[in-house]
């Protein structure tokens, strides 16, 4: 299982949201360079970045700090937020990202979005579904947690049918920042349905139990953010414990 330590960016630095809120934020770090030669110091494979005001506005903000952090450290990044166009997938890759994240675009503009995987490869991009609950239902939340999706999760899914998309992240806003630990019944679930996905998990991580929790119900990888900010564990330790 991957481990991705996640880095938000808002105006330039290191931030946490809670629940996906925008209004609710927590600044961590001012040098996101730095935060990112931590993790590949510390053993790191790849790192997980978002461009929240990319996200938030719909359209790419901090793309070119991006690549500045993936030519200037030696680790792969996953990165997405404000993705909208083939362009902006390309000037990802292009920067050295290596694998770019399709958010609202994966659940609202399919058509789209498989154009690109068969453009890209499917290697090169990961569908990053964000749900909320609604009632027993899964429910996909757009433009920058926003919004809310005419479709629930499976029937998002219906849309990529297998052989077409290999990765996919998904994260529970109710569990986002919050160190709930994960659901790992979602997950489950999901790993149940589309065995074929290489699904990641995201949201809630609080300990090192919570990742082999998540690896337990099919998880291939796990992106962690809050609980590395505050020293719940450390970097090493959650690498030994995905690694193992």
């Amino acid at each position: 299982m991957i481990l991705y330590p996640a880095i938000d960016l808002k105006d330039g630095v290191c931030v946490r949201l809670m629940h996906g809120r925008f209004d609710a934020v927590t600044r961590y770090d001012d040098d996101p360079a730095a935060r990112l030669a931590a993790f590949a110091a510390a053993g790191a494979d790849w790192a997980h970045i978002v461009d929240l005001d990319g996200a938030e506005a719909g359209r790419a903000m901090q793309h070119r700090l991006i690549g500045e952090l993936a030519a200037a450290i030696d680790i792969r990044i996953q990165s997405g937020g404000g993705v909208r166009s083939a362009d902006d997938v390309q000037a990802l890759l292009d920067a050295g990202v290596a694998r770019v994240v399709v958010g609202s675009l994966a659940v609202s503009q399919p058509e789209t979005v498989l154009s690109w995987l068969d453009r890209f490869g499917p290697d090169r991009l990961t569908l990053a579904i964000d749900v909320k609950a609604d009632g027993e239902r899964w429910v996909p939340a757009l433009k920058g947690w926003t919004e809310a999706a005419a479709v629930d999760l499976w029937a998002a899914l219906d849309r990529y049918p297998a052989g077409t998309a290999k990765h996919l992240l998904v994260t529970d806003v109710g569990r986002d920042g919050a160190l709930t630990g994960p659901n790992l019944d979602l997950l489950a679930e999901i790993h149940q349905r589309r065995p074929d996905l290489w699904l990641q998990a995201s949201g809630g991580v609080a300990d090192l139990s919570d990742l082999t929790g998540a690896r337990s119900v099919g998880a291939c990888g796990v992106i962690v953010g809050r609980a590395l900010y505050e020293g719940r564990f450390t970097l090493e330790d959650a690498l030994e414990a995905a690694r193992a």
